[in-house]
């Protein structure tokens, strides 16, 4: 991975995202909002704001569906082909302690990309219709503050000072 490589795919994900945040709020920013304007939400998110409006929401939809899917698939995409290359890789490791050590490392980022991306499919993928404001509202909170709050720990867990302080300390208002 060169230099070129990252400034240019920085580039581009702040291009892309700058352009459909943009679309979406001009687009937004059209429609009529009467009645209410308390967001039944943790945060001003698009959904919950979408809601508050009296216009026909369906090209603000097809916008975030259309320019929205290749933020999910690209992404999910290759985070799957690189942890299929690193399971291939791991597995031809001869020693077995080689290879606990090499999963070990790996789980931890897999278990925070995991929350992040399975808490954010569930609310912007699946169908409304299944879930309650309170869950939506519950998942959100997941990934805005439960995934940032955690990965540190995770990664934290991973060194052999930290996990002795938390030995000592857990040991200390066990005894």
């Amino acid at each position: 991975m060169t230099n070129r490589f990252c400034i240019n795919s920085i580039t581009m994900c702040w291009l892309l995202d700058t352009f459909i945040s943009f679309t979406v709020t001009i687009t937004s920013s059209k429609l009529n909002f009467c009645g209410s304007n308390l967001i039944d939400h943790v945060f001003c998110d698009l959904v919950p704001l979408l809601e508050l409006s009296c216009s026909n929401t369906f090209i603000v939809h097809l916008e975030v569906y259309v320019m929205g899917s290749p933020i999910i698939i690209i992404p999910t995409t290759i985070i799957v082909v690189s942890y299929t290359y690193i399971v291939i890789s791991v597995l031809r490791i001869p020693s077995s302690t080689g290879r606990q050590k090499a999963f070990s490392t790996c789980s931890s980022h897999l278990i925070v990309v995991s929350i992040f991306y399975w808490t954010i499919f569930s609310v912007y993928v699946l169908p409304n219709s299944r879930q309650t404001r309170v869950s939506t509202k519950i998942l959100s909170l997941l990934y805005t503050v439960f995934t940032p709050f955690i990965n540190p720990v995770i990664y934290s867990l991973r060194n052999k000072d930290i996990k002795e302080a938390v030995q000592k300390v857990f040991h200390k208002h066990v005894m």
